[in-house]
């Protein structure tokens, strides 16, 4: 079957020139950060706008569509992803890491020689995408939040490679890992821990202002302290009370409020409701999933609680004993687990059904 191109409203049909071929210039595609073509060229398959001759009608070859936009919170679990474009380059992940290792010395004797070390961290690779969420699960003790911080280079790492958007993080000095430090935040497990007891809210959420020389001036200073309170559901009266004086759930919003004060690209959550009770952990996610729609951020999600890893994250990845031993989608990791390790963790959470009887997965730790 023939089809005639349709022009859309407010286009016209070239018209030939006399003496010469109709030789029709293709309008001219801007490619954005994302490599996305622009907007009118993504409104038709590629191949409906190929040139054909004068008055002849142009069958129309096998469209291909742009490539969908990142996953977010609230988009359709069962929506098919429509094959990229032909010839269109790979995005570029936000964050790679590649072979990541932070070993901590053990020492022993009257001198405190190095007799071993223990991998915390041994041999991590994973890229994230932009507007992702990546789940990190595992038990306590296997190296998720050392991943998390030697990332930010908050320990400093032994070996391997940490680039974000194509920068090297590990190698960056002074003002160039400064620079990096705006991009990437981190929200505490322990928010009590992780607040100045001395410093009243908006000191501590507009610190990092001040340290980046972001705004200046007590006004300024006190005005957005009060909006970043605001949007994390908290009220602005509170930006003159102390750490104390607020709930556990309360001082997770104020940790959120101030990891994005800078505006940041991405996020670490280091189990952010681990602390909480249940209705509270709710409201935590929920929150993480507004700013993550509105702002268009990138988490990496580290938890040992497979329930809540499940509920946030398309893409997991499973932790143990410093390494990562199984690594897939949402549905892939929970409905067919292939690491023994990953089928304990999926029988350890609990049933709601008290009449739902369940077999317990036992791992003895053996091969990886």
């Amino acid at each position: 079957m023939l089809y005639q191109l349709s022009y859309l409203p407010g286009m016209s049909a070239p018209q030939p020139s006399a003496g010469r071929d109709d030789k029709r210039t293709p309008m001219p595609g801007h490619v954005n950060r994302s490599g996305r073509l622009n907007r009118l060229r993504g409104l038709l398959p590629t191949g409906s706008l190929q040139p054909g001759p004068p008055d002849v009608p142009r069958p129309l070859g096998p469209p291909t569509w742009p490539t969908r936009r990142p996953y977010h919170a609230g988009m359709s679990q069962t929506a098919t992803k429509p094959a990229p474009a032909t010839g269109s380059p790979a995005a570029e992940p936000l964050l790679s890491v590649e072979h990541l290792k932070t070993y901590f010395p053990v020492r022993s004797g009257l001198l405190q020689r190095v007799t071993s070390h223990v991998k915390a961290v041994d041999d991590v690779s994973f890229t994230l995408a932009k507007g992702e969420t990546l789940g990190l699960v595992g038990e306590s003790g296997c190296g998720k939040t050392t991943v998390g911080r030697s990332i930010l280079r908050l320990i400093e790492p032994t070996g391997g490679t940490v680039k974000f958007e194509g920068k090297d993080v590990l190698s960056a000095t002074g003002a160039s890992m400064k620079a990096l430090r705006r991009e990437m935040q981190i929200i505490f497990q322990d928010p009590a821990g992780s607040l100045n007891p001395r410093m009243r809210i908006a000191q501590i959420v507009a610190e990092p202002l001040v340290v980046h020389g972001i705004a200046k001036g007590r006004d300024e200073l006190r005005d957005r302290a009060e909006k970043l309170l605001v949007r994390c559901g908290m009220p602005a009266a509170a930006a003159d009370r102390f750490p104390h004086e607020f709930s556990g759930g309360q001082r997770q919003r104020i940790g959120i409020a101030r990891a994005l004060a800078l505006d940041p690209k991405f996020i670490i959550c280091d189990e952010p409701t681990s602390a909480l009770d249940v209705s509270i952990q709710a409201q935590i996610i929920n929150l993480l999933d507004d700013l993550q729609s509105e702002f268009g951020l990138s988490y990496l999600f580290i938890s040992h609680d497979m329930a809540v890893i499940k509920h946030v994250c398309r893409n997991i990845a499973v932790m143990y004993k410093g390494k990562i031993v199984e690594r897939g989608t949402r549905d892939e990791i929970t409905e067919n687990p292939q690491h023994r390790y990953t089928q304990s963790l999926l029988s350890a959470v609990p049933e709601t059904d008290p009449r739902t009887q369940k077999q317990r997965v036992v791992f003895d730790g053996g091969a990886m």
